[in-house]
């Protein structure tokens, strides 16, 4: 009898591919935040393989377990669901946090004008914002903490497919072709991820946002408690 694996591969690739790209939350975060946060390409690549990694070894090592102790899918199908519960309450909570820090940020910023008149009695006033080196302590803290603040969002994001579409499946076979199976699966969603987070970044990297542009913390906030409330009301 044939062996399943090839195409259970095949198939990891195709679901990879298109649980990543229908889901915005896979790529959304990590492009608003290169941009808010003016990360490298290089920075951002390697924040969202670590996120990546955490989003989809989370669920490898669920099927594992579940594997190895017979538990039933249907029970792994129920804590996947709470991961993901859990998963998009945080993004909803990390974005509105970050959305008002964001507007704060921007208020504080706002650049205003003072006149002046010197002795010849020539006016002139010039513009300004308060910035001091108390916020940019906070603003360093921040970026410091966003990163695992991500981190810690995906790795309780569940890769609803893997386990009973292609895990299950393949340990019928073997615990090597399974393990097969989840890797091709991890490299598709992470690789996809990857691909589209530097080219998005890189894209709206030439957009001016002008005036707005002391908002791009607040907007970047707004972009990700969307998608934490898509993906908990829409089930995106």
């Amino acid at each position: 009898m044939d062996s399943p694996i090839p195409v259970l591969c095949a198939t990891a690739a195709s679901i990879g591919l298109l649980h990543t790209l229908v889901g915005p939350d896979h790529y959304v975060p990590f492009i608003v935040m290169a941009r808010a946060r003016g990360w490298s390409s290089a920075k951002t690549a390697r924040i969202t393989v670590l996120c990546g990694l955490g989003h989809v070894l989370s669920s490898v090592v669920l099927g594992l377990v579940g594997v190895a102790l017979g538990i039933g899918v249907s029970k792994l199908e129920y804590i996947e669901g709470t991961r993901g519960e859990m998963a998009a309450w945080l993004l909803i909570g990390f974005g509105f946090a970050y959305l008002a820090w964001g507007v704060h940020r921007a208020v504080r910023g706002r650049p205003h004008c003072h006149p002046h008149t010197h002795g010849d009695l020539t006016a002139h006033e010039h513009a300004h914002a308060h910035e001091s080196a108390h916020a940019h302590v906070h603003e360093q803290a921040a970026g410091n903490l966003t990163p695992w603040i991500l981190f810690t969002v995906f790795v309780f994001g569940p890769c609803e497919p893997l386990i009973p579409l292609l895990m299950y499946p393949a340990a019928q076979s073997s615990y090597w072709g399974m393990l097969l199976v989840a890797g091709v699966f991890s490299v598709a969603t992470i690789g996809t991820m990857l691909a589209v987070v530097l080219l998005s970044a890189w894209g709206i990297s030439f957009a001016s946002l002008g005036r707005l542009d002391r908002y791009t913390h607040a907007l970047a906030g707004a972009t990700i408690c969307g998608c934490g409330l898509a993906i908990k009301f829409l089930g995106l």
